[in-house]
């Protein structure tokens, strides 16, 4: 597996598309700080350039160096991640507007998943979407790739079966859950006790 991951850094870095593993589905990521590898996501998904992606980082040090969130949005950062939860803050200026669509706040995700915080302690950020077509299901199991995405990337890092599902998308700074999945009800007690 070590080898799998050196080889999908090194197309990271060199601008290509990999495919990894997470605690939902397998994602698809790019550089999230290189506005045109971001392009390519969005032209291999065929996803609409209005809707935002997310970003992946091993851990909220990390997510700190791209992000600024309130002293509130920390502590939930630190409260529920890792984990299945995409936590919407303030994006830093160097974040592409091609990744937040021309927001000022981004997604960040950081999945309970041993070998993507592996991937992501080699090269980070990298974006936090299904590696799908739009419209398409998740995939789980790389098995379950589309030809289209298999051939677009550089690398896919196969650990085999995913849980699936979605990410629970919650902004603790607005106290509102975008999206509910797992752990939302652990997330509405805290934005209530916060």
């Amino acid at each position: 597996m070590r080898d799998d991951i050196v080889q999908a850094s090194s197309h990271l870095a060199l601008g290509a598309l990999v495919v990894y593993p997470t605690d939902t589905v397998y994602g698809l990521g790019a550089d999230a700080i290189a506005g045109d590898s971001v392009e390519r996501v969005f032209e291999l998904k065929g996803r609409s350039r209005d809707e935002p992606l997310s970003m992946a980082v091993p851990d909220v040090e990390a997510a700190l160096e791209h992000t600024r969130p309130t002293d509130r949005a920390e502590a939930f950062m630190r409260e529920f991640l890792p984990g299945p939860v995409t936590v919407v803050v303030e994006r830093e200026h160097h974040v592409p507007d091609a990744l937040t669509a021309g927001r000022d706040r981004v997604g960040v995700r950081i999945p309970d998943h041993e070998v993507a915080l592996e991937l992501l302690g080699e090269f980070a950020p990298v974006t936090a979407t299904s590696a799908n077509r739009t419209g398409h299901a998740s995939v789980s199991h790389p098995d379950d790739l589309e030809p289209e995405i298999r051939e677009g990337v550089g690398a896919v890092v196969d650990t085999g079966e995913t849980p699936g599902g979605e990410s629970t998308v919650v902004d603790p700074e607005k106290g509102v859950i975008h999206r509910r999945g797992p752990q939302a009800d652990d997330i509405d007690a805290w934005l209530a006790d916060h």
